[in-house]
């Protein structure tokens, strides 16, 4: 899984570079528990904690990050209650995409530092270039 987490990092980080911005990507196992994270120079300081945070809410909730936000925004008090369950606040939002092999989910990548859409395509970039 280390060597895959680094491949979805790399892929992440250069289509960031070629849409001009600088992230941080974490990815993280089905239980929600980091298994690498990349921040790039110049990516804000805050980014790395936000891209985890997006990671883990994804993997344990089973729904990329768009479909955790409508979540959020449906079951608000039912999202706080969980959140306050876990080792970390999770942010719902744009930036974090499910790993899935076959009909399994292996985990989640998460990505903060540009705009939300940025973010979004510069996961679902990382995961390409496991296929890649």
């Amino acid at each position: 899984m280390l060597e895959e987490a680094q491949t979805v990092i790399a892929g992440a980080h250069e289509h960031a570079s070629q849409l001009g911005v600088h992230v941080a990507v974490a990815v993280v196992d089905e239980g929600g528990h980091l298994q690498a994270l990349g921040r790039m120079d110049g990516a804000p300081a805050l980014s790395a904690q936000i891209s985890e945070a997006k990671a883990v809410g994804a993997a344990l909730w089973l729904r990329d990050g768009d479909s955790l936000a409508a979540v959020h925004r449906e079951r608000a008090g039912f999202f706080a209650q969980v959140d306050r369950l876990v080792r970390m606040p999770l942010i719902p939002g744009l930036g974090s995409v499910l790993i899935r092999r076959g009909g399994a989910v292996l985990g989640a990548v998460g990505v903060s530092g540009a705009t939300p859409d940025q973010d979004k395509e510069c996961a679902e970039a990382g995961l390409a270039s496991l296929s890649a």
